[in-house]
């Protein structure tokens, strides 16, 4: 028989979205990833600064909160988002969905890239995104995969990311 106070506990609703982001590589650009500069020898060519794992991220985070996409948000027509450091994407995702009743509450990550290899710089993406989310680094999940050489991934001509996101109301 369960007592009062486990009757009225909250179950807060969740709910979850997926995203994905690719963009073509170019020599002598530079690599961030979840606002996190990567040395390399090539970057995505983008509108903005072409963060595929905030890109992803941003995209899975509306879509769960039953929102558009960031290209909706940001066109990469407008002059006003080039070059524009995808952080900002993210802080504005954030606030969309706060005023709508939602946060994150943990996330999971690919990143498709060949070279350079990203498991030493994955404790300080997942710091950075436990910042920018307001979540425990714990709850964020990462995994980095290669092409093995074939396809446009495995001969470094584009970088990839698939998110999935997890939020939960904020509303009791």
């Amino acid at each position: 028989m369960s007592n009062s106070s486990e009757e009225s506990a909250v179950v807060r609703q969740t709910r979850v979205g997926i995203g994905t982001d690719r963009h073509r590589l170019e020599v002598g650009r530079p690599l961030m990833l979840a606002a996190v500069a990567i040395p390399s020898p090539h970057g995505p060519v983008a509108h903005s600064d072409g963060d595929v794992i905030l890109h992803a991220l941003s995209d899975a985070m509306l879509g769960a909160a039953g929102c558009e996409d960031i290209g909706a948000m940001f066109e990469d027509t407008d002059p006003r988002w080039k070059n524009l450091a995808s952080r900002q994407i993210v802080d504005e995702v954030l606030k969309k969905i706060g005023k709508l009743g939602w946060k994150p509450l943990n996330i999971d990550l690919v990143v498709h890239l060949e070279k350079p290899k990203l498991a030493e710089h994955r404790d300080s993406i997942r710091q950075s995104l436990s910042e920018m989310l307001s979540i425990e680094p714990a709850a964020i999940g990462m995994k980095a995969k290669t092409g093995e050489g074939v396809g446009p991934v495995g001969e470094s001509l584009v970088i990839e990311a698939l998110a999935v996101v997890q939020l939960m109301s904020t509303e009791e």
